[in-house]
């Protein structure tokens, strides 16, 4: 038993694996411990081809220097278990003290003199899960804090270009971004492919709306309740109610499949454009930190955008990441 416990301490295995390693390894450490880490590797094999949809959100800060991490598995069970919990945990300590460049270099450094690669794939063979280190990024500046949602799942970091910042204000900040999930600081921070898309979004949403309500309008001309001829569905049954004739169902569908090919041809390219834009104003008042109603707690709740609420403060936001393993 004491050789089980120290073979379980040392690598984190179950008391039955280490159990049969030893017995495998006739009583050799090394041996049993790589028995243990092949193990791993071919259950890291035989599931990866498998989801690993569930998993543990960390961040931490220090000064000006904030880091957060996803570590990710199969199922709820291995993301709420303490010891993944705590492995994630001490991902992220090393991440805090290296502030490595980017997820390949933090799963490079080691931990206990074995690369964090590796002991993920030894936490395969002990859990029998896929797991992979999903996320990693850091923000830095004058200030750094971070705002770890319950349940691990939703983590934001964010930096100011201020030192010593209010602590209240900047964890607010953090608090806000995680309820509120803006895409970028401001519009200019916006990046050019989300701005393209919605643009894109934006125009044809706005033809299709202008094409419908020259329909409603040539369907009211004819007497026909627009209502009731919204759709196919609704035009059978309309017709079993008595609401509406068959004579009236064929009509409805030639004006809607004649009005929809003129005016589709004809809108006004400016028209369109003019309130394409408005809705893009709209998203970036909805969509952009500095233009949030800032909703982090505290008096200001409700009441100012976050932009005033930094002018407030004295404070500059410089950058901001939000990692969740929720379905939005």
């Amino acid at each position: 038993m004491a050789e089980i416990s120290k073979l379980r301490t040392m690598t984190g295995a179950g008391m039955m694996d280490c159990k049969n390693a030893l017995t495998e390894a006739e009583n050799d450490f090394e041996k049993a411990i790589e028995i243990i880490r092949k193990k791993g590797q071919a259950v890291a094999a035989k599931r990866s081809d498998r989801e690993a949809a569930e998993g543990c959100v960390l961040a931490a800060a220090d000064g000006g220097f904030a880091a957060v991490l996803a570590l990710k598995c199969e199922t709820d069970f291995v993301a709420k278990n303490a010891d993944f919990i705590a492995f994630t945990k001490s991902i992220l300590d090393v991440a805090m003290a290296a502030k490595p460049a980017d997820t390949a270099a933090l799963a490079a450094l080691q931990i206990g003199g074995k690369a964090i690669s590796e002991l993920i794939i030894e936490r395969i063979g002990i859990t029998g899960e896929k797991m992979e280190l999903d996320f990693y990024d850091f923000v830095q500046g004058g200030t750094a804090t971070f705002y770890i949602h319950p349940g691990n799942k939703l983590a934001t970091i964010v930096a100011f270009a201020e030192e010593n910042a209010e602590y209240e204000t900047i964890r607010g900040v953090a608090m806000h971004i995680a309820a509120m999930s803006p895409v970028a600081i401001d519009e200019s921070a916006v990046p050019q492919k989300i701005k393209d898309n919605e643009l894109a979004v934006a125009i044809e949403k706005t033809k299709i709306e202008l094409v419908l309500k020259e329909v409603e309008v040539a369907l009211k001309k004819a007497g026909i309740n627009p209502a009731h001829v919204d759709s196919e569905d609704h035009i059978e049954s309309n017709m079993a109610k008595g609401w509406i004739t068959a004579e009236d169902a064929a009509k409805a569908r030639e004006i809607k499949t004649t009005v929809v090919a003129e005016k589709s041809a004809t809108l006004p390219e400016q028209k369109v454009n003019n309130i394409a834009a408005g809705r893009m104003a709209k998203f970036f008042k909805e969509y952009t930190l500095v233009e949030q109603k800032y909703e982090g707690g505290g008096e200001e709740a409700g009441k100012i955008t976050v932009k005033d609420l930094l002018a407030k403060k004295h404070l500059t936001c410089i950058a901001f990441k939000r990692v969740t393993l929720n379905q939005e």
